[in-house]
């Protein structure tokens, strides 16, 4: 019998703990996120099943949004009419067609599925504001080692800093 009361707290121990795990790495992808209105209903509905990289990369119009929020609450996501709404707006303005990609936030995947990057050269951007701090505008973009500056000035225009 003891054996089992260890062996059934250190599981209990180990789930509490992958629990724990899993909501901070949800903070740490909601962070991840642009501000503004509807960043707390994608993070409380979309980040526990995706990562902010999933819907960084995709460029949807209104309806493409609205039928992939759609289809995620038939799959089981929680959220009601206003919420889906208040999710599918977000992403519209944040993740749109024309929304412009935040060098100080994007992942690899962002950089290059929607600017065209390498995969070298989006890791170099990501270590480099890591390392150096935030990028102010696209020409600091353009000074980081590795990265193509004339293709930096050719994207220039989809960047937000």
């Amino acid at each position: 019998m003891l054996v089992w009361n260890l062996t059934t707290k250190a599981l209990c121990l180990l789930f509490a703990a992958a629990l724990l795990a899993a909501a901070f790495a949800a903070d740490d992808e909601a962070k991840n996120l642009p501000d503004g209105p509807g960043k707390e209903t994608v993070a409380r509905v979309c980040i526990d099943c995706h990562t902010a990289g999933t819907f960084r990369k995709m460029r949807f119009n209104e309806a493409e949004w609205d039928d992939k929020v759609g289809d995620m609450v038939d799959r089981g996501a929680k959220a009601d009419e206003k919420q889906q709404a208040e999710i599918v707006a977000y992403l519209v303005r944040n993740f749109g067609p024309d929304a412009k990609v935040n060098m100080n936030t994007a992942p690899l995947s962002e950089l290059m599925v929607v600017l065209g990057f390498s995969a070298d050269e989006s890791k170099a951007l990501v270590a480099y504001r890591t390392d150096h701090g935030a990028f102010k505008d696209w020409s600091d973009v353009a000074k980081v080692s590795g990265v193509d500056a004339k293709k930096v000035e050719s994207q220039k225009d989809k960047m937000a800093f």
